[in-house]
């Protein structure tokens, strides 16, 4: 009996995957899952085959019926759906630029099929278009994806290029699949030459800080960045909290920065105390935002803030006399030097806002608000002691008697 838009409407998902025919090889697939597909079922050269012609409710029963009879008449001429279907694709496909066909992989295997697809997304806009997005996607070489794997790694960022040619290789591996391409360059990229990604343990010494800074200021990079770069290292928070800060949630008069729960990695609100220091940079920022909401509102546009690799990006191109370092380092040279100090531990773990692990997640709840202040303009004054001596004087807070060891 043919189908009906009711019928077909009705059709209700089971366990397994089931068809229902409307006549002359057409049919409606039902998953599991409640997706709906039209089917062709055929005879071509005197062998079975099947073709699918488009989903349920985007194709209608009456274009699924019009789909059909088209592909009968291939049949009967002589000429194979599947073959065709593939040959328009390779024709509509043969000047794929790597940015057309990767905006397609995200579209058709990352965007519905990833937990996070926004780091797919980063990688594609801010690493491999920028690039490599006009060139024909068949005419990219292993050399090409390793130039820009390896720039990644003579950064430091290992795991980032590692991380980089994975998704090199996950686009191709599909253009593969679509016989788009016959080689997928990536593949001849080697991890092992690319190296071990391992838990970071890099922490600045004071003299490093100095170098840091000093270079950051004596370059051309924009002004905002100058200043967020030195405000993550004064107030170890991380880089996406100070990206996507707001001006609601400064507070000048009592120098509080609240990092509300949605733009805090471990889902809890944060309160960070800026230092006097922290505070003038903040103000800076102020004026340079203009009208925006956002403290480092984009280029382009006053609503939306720089991507999240663009202090990264900053960074890549000046020459540092010292070994490489990676924006997050910055947390653990300051948790590391702080310590040293004889400061608090937990006191540091709180003002970085980590979690407390075992039973101490138990019984340690205290904010040690006062402690986090003294704390935190201590760390400000420090740095700027190193970034102003020659000679950098490594003293002992705990001794001087302010500090709680």
């Amino acid at each position: 009996m043919a189908l009906t838009d009711v019928t077909v409407k009705a059709l209700k998902p089971l366990d397994c995957r089931y068809m229902r025919c409307d006549g002359s090889g057409l049919y409606v697939e039902v998953l599991p899952s409640g997706e709906k597909s039209w089917i062709l079922r055929y005879r071509f050269r005197g062998r079975p085959a099947r073709i699918s012609l488009g989903r349920y409710p985007l194709m209608s029963l009456r274009e699924a019926r019009d789909e059909r009879d088209e592909m009968r008449k291939l049949v009967r001429c002589g000429i194979s759906p599947i073959e065709q279907r593939r040959q328009m694709r390779r024709d509509a496909d043969s000047d794929l630029t790597v940015r057309r066909f990767g905006d397609r992989y995200f579209r058709e295997q990352v965007e519905s099929k990833w937990k996070n697809p926004a780091s797919i997304r980063r990688y594609l806009d801010n690493e491999i278009f920028p690039t490599l997005g006009d060139r024909q996607l068949k005419d990219v070489s292993a050399l090409d994806v390793q130039a820009l794997v390896y720039r990644k790694r003579d950064h430091g960022q290992v795991a980032a290029a590692v991380q980089l040619r994975s998704v090199m290789k996950w686009i191709f591996d599909y253009a593969l699949e679509l016989q788009l391409v016959s080689v997928n360059p990536a593949t001849m990229v080697a991890r092992k030459f690319i190296g071990k990604s391992r838990r970071r343990t890099r922490v600045l010494s004071p003299k490093e800080i100095r170098c840091y800074l000093r270079t950051l200021y004596a370059s051309n990079i924009r002004r905002q960045f100058k200043l967020a770069l030195h405000i993550i290292l004064l107030t170890l928070v991380r880089k996406s909290e100070l990206l996507q800060a707001r001006w609601e949630h400064i507070d000048f008069e009592t120098r509080e920065w609240l990092i509300p729960a949605e733009n805090s990695k471990n889902g809890n609100p944060h309160i960070v105390f800026m230092s006097r220091q922290v505070s003038e940079m903040f103000q800076e920022l102020r004026k340079l935002a203009g009208i925006s909401e956002l403290v480092l509102p984009g280029r382009g546009s006053t609503k939306k803030p720089f991507a999240k690799n663009a202090l990264n990006k900053s960074l890549e191109g000046l020459t540092f006399e010292m070994e490489p370092f990676t924006i997050h380092d910055f947390r653990r040279t300051g948790a590391t030097l702080l310590t040293e100090k004889g400061f608090n531990k937990d006191v540091i773990e709180k003002a970085m806002s980590h979690e407390a692990q075992g039973i101490r997640a138990v019984y340690v709840l205290a904010e040690y608000a006062e402690e986090r202040k003294r704390m935190l303009q201590w760390w400000s004054d420090y740095v700027d002691s190193i970034a102003t001596e020659e000679n950098v004087i490594v003293g002992n807070f705990a001794r001087a008697g302010n500090g709680t060891a």
